[in-house]
């Protein structure tokens, strides 16, 4: 199947009782067993649900894997794959990423004895720099929050197999629609499924997808035993959700592409990250292993003064002012007092991120009101 008929097909049938197109809520918390362990696939929901079967295994086929895996949130998922080490092991991430997984790294699994290197990424060599014995996963974003910077993820598994290190890619922000990382090497792809894999902001929800058996198994084993498994409800409005995905971020890439252009001419407007600009440092990279560069885009303004940002973003209209991304409503955040506020000045600020730096996600609205709505707003600082 292509991209666009998996979304709709991959791992759904009719419901064989009714004859039901769509997959139905199974909304029960057990099963009725004809005797002990003798049942039909199900006995526990926290264990499986129907539904939630079904989702896994759509979004195993979009991402080019064999197994799919739903947890309640994206860090449900990843505080899923951080159990899969031991207390002594040691992990090095991106310096540059979402300041939910900082705080998840740093604040709850280095008190457990897992250690944390930050480093950047753009360069493989910082990371094999980094290897030691105690080495036992590489943690990549790409594009990366907010700074859109780009990990050629082809390099960085053929880093991480010379060492024996798992890779585990978070690749919210591009989608399957636009990149696979299990296909350019990696171990673990993770999404936060409430952005664009469901689309319409009114799910929280994360997911993992593998290749190997003996992942799957051990990951298996700590959703089921940590019990961070979302409800048959959820993973309806996000199968309903995936099934649009295709057109949606067709539209995202489009108006994200005319956003950026608007963006960079605009004279209160200091620096604009988006990767599909031919001049982003790692845009070959990202030319080579996405589709298209999507609707995520992060701009500073000129003199870097917060108040500044927070004038534009008070007086936003379309581009509603609210934590998360990825839906079908464009969406703008702070990062520096909202999505990353966790992270410490001093280091956000290694990366540049700035006081002055707003994220927008743009949404399928249409491109020039949308451009509007920046124009009314940056001219209140002009």
């Amino acid at each position: 199947m292509k991209f666009g008929t998996k979304t709709i097909h991959a791992g759904v049938e009719p419901d064989p009782s009714t004859g039901a197109i769509m997959t139905p809520i199974f909304q029960t918390s057990t099963y009725v067993q004809r005797s002990p362990g003798d049942h039909q696939g199900y006995e526990y929901s926290r264990t499986h649900n129907p539904t939630r079967t079904a989702l896994q295994n759509n979004l195993a086929a979009l991402e080019n894997g064999k197994y799919g895996l739903c947890f309640s949130s994206g860090l449900g998922a990843i505080d899923a794959i951080i159990k899969l080490l031991n207390p002594g092991d040691e992990v090095i991430s991106t310096n540059d990423l979402y300041g939910g997984s900082y705080r998840i790294f740093t604040k709850v699994f280095q008190r457990y004895g897992i250690k944390f290197h930050f480093v950047s990424m753009e360069d493989p060599a910082s990371i094999e720099a980094s290897i030691n014995e105690n080495t036992k996963l590489i943690w990549a974003e790409t594009p990366t929050n907010p700074m859109m910077n780009i990990v050629d993820i082809s390099k960085i598994a053929a880093v991480a197999k010379k060492h024996g290190v798992l890779l585990a890619v978070d690749n919210t922000f591009a989608t399957p629609f636009l990149q696979n990382p299990l296909d350019l090497g990696a171990d673990i792809v993770m999404h936060s499924v409430t952005k664009y894999l469901a689309g319409h902001s009114d799910v929280v929800m994360g997911a993992i997808i593998v290749n190997d058996d003996d992942l799957a198994e051990r990951l298996a084993f700590i959703q089921n035993a940590c019990g961070a498994t979302p409800g048959p409800q959820d993973c309806f409005l996000v199968l309903r959700g995936i099934k649009t995905l295709h057109i949606r971020m067709e539209r995202h890439c489009q108006n994200g592409k005319t956003i950026a252009a608007f963006l960079r001419t605009h004279p209160m407007v200091d620096k604009v990250y988006w990767p599909g600009f031919e001049d982003h440092p790692n845009h070959q990279v990202a030319k080579t292993q996405m589709r298209d560069f999507g609707g995520m885009i992060s701009f500073t303004i000129k003199g870097n003064r917060i108040e500044d940002a927070n004038k534009v973003l008070e007086n936003l209209h379309y581009f509603a002012l609210a934590e998360s991304l990825g839906g079908v409503e464009s969406l703008c955040g702070h990062p520096a007092t909202m999505t990353h506020a966790s992270i410490p000045k001093e280091e956000r600020e290694k990366v540049g991120l700035v006081d002055s730096l707003i994220r927008l996600s743009v949404g399928i609205e249409d491109a020039d009101d949308l451009k509007e709505d920046l124009k009314q707003a940056l001219a209140k600082i002009g």
